[in-house]
């Protein structure tokens, strides 16, 4: 653990402390009983205690990188007890309170007496049903939240949740099928997420579609709809909760039969909020000819499909955490192994001066070359940028450097080598999704020749000197790990003393400013001819000089990579 991470856990052990004065507190209130103390505040205080400090102790006692399991523990907890108290808080608003009667001298007529036993019975009743429904209520959310606890250890833990929550609901209300839709905010849709029971598609079926019940309920059940002239749609863009009794008066209803269980009987449709967000809606229906949902039906519906957008938006939250947690600590692997590729020290040859530029960008990790002097007359230059980022693609890249480094020393051409090269790539399945482009590019120092080929884009550009002017001497061709059958061409060129040869990959030309230009190739290419009489070295400082300059303040979103060598 580094030295400045090394009271980090003190925070953690504070809100421990913290979380333990307030539990000792509310049990010295609750025995002096001058006010009511609710259970949920006694777990909620408890669950916070147990995360805060076992993330305190796993950020002291483990070793270097275990602080964001540390921090995934605190989240997990602290957001476990917020699903625990904020159902109770919605029924605190939901729910109206029972007024207490004012204290009134007792009175020697018995008919009074009796009437205020009487009063006395009733409202006994009352606050005990109330006191079990909400009990009832409470059980359901605690339900909610513990199987969002458990859709953290699986894959398919989402759709258990969802399966759960639209089961219970459907149960309590006793519908006779339920759904669960999610909206899709990227296509403006709310799909069926989960399905369950008898519930009459209130919805066009497709014309050429069998009314058949299971073919019906698989139609469903894989459905979206949109944010209009559909009931579901309808009810997650306004955001208002709908009891529909009589279908044949509400437009938004279609009815499919002339099939019975195609009738159209009532429905619930509730939209599912997180501060006025609509992430979702639960749909209920009940057969036609059975008896029609109430408005107490509908109340707890409303009810419990806020504790489950509770439930649901916790496990989102969650999840996202986890995942971007994983994405760092990958991207910080593959970071390190990109940085272990580069070469440690440029090789001295005599008759040319090489220099480079290697800014690799935060999360990307594509880029990547080498000089190798492989003979007496070669002198391999390779130079890769793989898409896409994350461990494959690095895969990818040690793959094609390690295959480039093992046969240049052979008396292959470039062509061939990276033939070679692409078929070795193609022929792995984890690369299926991952390609690139790869320069290799030989140099004979005694003919002052250089041969070369290319797989993707990587540019490669001539100076010639007596010419005094750029030239574009590269083709772009198939990229690495498209094609296993694709073959390379080999492209040969005569230097002369101060020619310069330029590659480079994509991230150093679209680099861009703070108003969003691209720096452009001509930009590079006129700071190198305008200099070209310089060493190679002081070329390459210029472009860097240049094009931080250009950039200003501006973020780098791609890794910036540029091979340089001059012959002198």
């Amino acid at each position: 653990m580094a030295l400045d991470d090394s009271f980090a856990y003190l925070p953690l052990l504070g809100i421990a402390a913290l979380s333990c004065i307030l539990l000792i507190l509310v049990s010295a209130i609750k025995k002096k009983g001058s006010a009511r103390v609710s259970v949920v505040m006694y777990m909620g205080l408890l669950i916070v205690l147990v995360s805060s400090l076992s993330a305190a102790l796993k950020n002291h006692g483990m070793e270097n990188g275990s602080g964001g399991n540390a921090f995934v523990t605190f989240t997990v907890g602290v957001l476990l007890a917020a699903i625990l108290t904020v159902p109770y808080c919605i029924i605190l608003l939901t729910f109206e309170p029972k007024k207490i009667p004012k204290l009134v001298p007792r009175s020697t007529n018995r008919k009074l007496e009796e009437a205020e036993r009487a009063q006395s019975e009733t409202k006994k009743t009352d606050n005990a049903d109330s006191d079990a429904y909400e009990g009832k209520i409470l059980e359901i959310s605690r339900d909610f939240m513990l199987e969002a606890s458990k859709s953290y250890e699986g894959s398919d833990g989402m759709q258990s949740l969802l399966d759960y929550i639209n089961k219970t609901i459907e149960e309590q209300i006793k519908a006779d099928g339920g759904a669960i839709l999610m909206v899709d905010d990227f296509e403006d849709l709310v799909t069926v997420k989960s399905f369950d029971g008898d519930f009459p598609p209130p919805y066009k079926l497709p014309n050429d579609m069998p009314h058949k019940p299971v073919r019906v309920a698989t139609n469903f059940k894989f459905a979206s709809f949109p944010l209009h002239d559909n009931i579901f749609g309808e009810v997650a863009s306004s955001g208002v909760a709908e009891l529909i009794t009589n279908p044949n008066a509400d437009t938004r209803i279609y009815q499919n039969g002339p099939e019975e269980f195609l009738e159209c009987g009532c429905y619930i449709v509730v939209p599912m909020k997180i501060q006025d967000t609509v992430i979702g809606v639960t749909a209920f229906a009940r057969k036609h000819g059975a008896e029609l949902f109430s408005h107490g039906d509908l109340k707890i519906a409303m009810t419990l499909s806020d504790f489950a957008a509770a439930a649901i938006r916790s496990v989102v939250t969650v999840s996202d955490i986890i995942e971007t947690s994983k994405q760092n600590k990958e991207m910080e692997i593959s970071g390190n192994i990109q940085n272990l590729l580069k070469p440690a020290k440029l090789p001295v040859i005599p008759g040319i001066q090489i220099s480079t530029i290697w800014s690799p960008a935060a999360g990307v990790c594509g880029d990547c070359y080498d000089v190798i002097v492989s003979r007496k007359d070669r002198v391999s230059f390779m130079l890769t940028d793989i898409a896409g980022k994350g461990i494959n693609s690095t895969m990818i890249m040690v793959m094609v450097r390690s295959m480039l480094r093992l046969v240049v020393n052979t008396t292959q051409s470039a062509g061939k080598i990276l033939t070679w090269v692409n078929k070795g790539i193609c022929g792995e399945s984890f690369s299926t999704d991952h390609f690139g482009s790869a320069l290799l590019m030989n140099y004979n120092p005694d003919s002052k020749e250089i041969q070369f080929s290319m797989g993707g884009s990587i540019p490669v550009y001539l100076y010639d000197n007596e010419a005094g002017a750029f030239s574009l001497i590269s083709v772009n061709d198939e990229p690495i790990g498209v094609e296993k059958t694709t073959e390379y061409k080999d492209y040969v060129h005569k230097l002369k003393t101060g020619d310069i040869i330029v590659a480079y990959t994509d991230g150093v030309v679209e680099t861009l400013n703070e108003d969003g230009q691209p720096y452009s190739a001509q930009s590079l290419l006129k700071v190198i001819a305008d200099n070209h009489a310089k060493s190679s070295k002081d070329l390459t400082k210029l472009v860097k000089d240049d094009i931080k300059k250009f950039s200003g303040s501006a973020v780098q979103h791609d890794d910036e990579t540029l091979l340089l060598f001059k012959v002198s």
